[in-house]
């Protein structure tokens, strides 16, 4: 379960690369209610979406050129150089070396083996969001890779997380705990999706009804990619993707 409670290896921010920053605010205001806060032309474009006046998400343009629309996560370290370092020697690249967001902390953006993109967050003035875990809110992170071993390796010689099988519907699914971690401290899974699906990290957000904003997700210009479904255990989801393709995945958990 997502908290602010942030430690090493948890998940403590997310923002979105998108190409268009009004179409981006207009479709996600649209459909989960949020406000959008900018921090102006000196942060090149970057901004807050925003509920009830807390943090929830981020959002800013694509640098690169040849980048596409996508949600980014985030996970604490304590030393963003070192974690640096340990991605390239488990096998990892690094995308953009470790560097100071003024007095907010120090990220690096990273790769893991298999291709899915993620980023560190070493916390200065800014420890994280501000609200997880709860309605509107990102709730929970999910690699989707077709080589569930290869991932737990390497996520634990970097991140130091623990992993364990749990049983769903038709197979396993591997839930990844961060160090010093106990009873209900998971704060990722890895779903195994077949080769040649591109390996990518979807992050979760908690709504209250996971068919409404399914419908709002298409009457704002987005698509659905995977219809709602019943998880038992967990909830009920869908796998969605924004106006330009960027992809999430909404959720109504089933009480703790």
């Amino acid at each position: 379960m997502l908290t602010t409670n942030y430690t090493p290896g948890v998940p403590n921010w997310i923002d979105l690369g998108s190409p268009d920053i009004d179409g981006a605010v207009a479709f996600y205001t649209g459909v989960f209610g949020w406000e959008f806060q900018s921090l102006g032309p000196e942060a090149g474009g970057y901004g807050f979406f925003r509920q009830d006046g807390r943090t929830v998400a981020a959002l800013g343009p694509l640098t690169d050129g040849e980048a596409v629309a996508a949600w980014t996560v985030y996970f604490q370290t304590a030393d963003a150089d070192a974690t640096a370092k340990a991605v390239v020697e488990a096998g990892g690249k690094v995308r953009v070396d470790p560097f100071d967001v003024f007095t907010n902390g120090r990220m690096a953006q990273l790769t893991d083996p298999g291709e899915a993109e993620f980023a560190i967050w070493q916390p200065g003035d800014t420890d994280g969001l501000d609200l997880v875990g709860a309605l509107g809110s990102l709730s929970w992170v999910e690699l989707q890779s077709p080589d569930v071993e290869a991932a737990q390796a390497f996520y634990r010689a970097v991140l130091g997380w623990t992993a364990a099988r749990t049983p769903v519907a038709g197979g396993q699914y591997t839930v990844f705990t961060p160090a010093g971690g106990g009873e209900n401290s998971e704060v990722a899974g890895v779903a195994e999706v077949p080769e040649g699906h591109p390996p990518h990290w979807l992050p979760y957000f908690e709504v209250a009804d996971v068919d409404a904003a399914a419908v709002r997700t298409e009457e704002f210009g987005g698509t659905v990619v995977l219809p709602a479904v019943d998880v038992d255990g967990v909830g009920r989801l869908a796998w969605l993707a924004d106006r330009y393709s960027a992809k999430f995945a909404v959720v109504t958990s089933v009480p703790a």
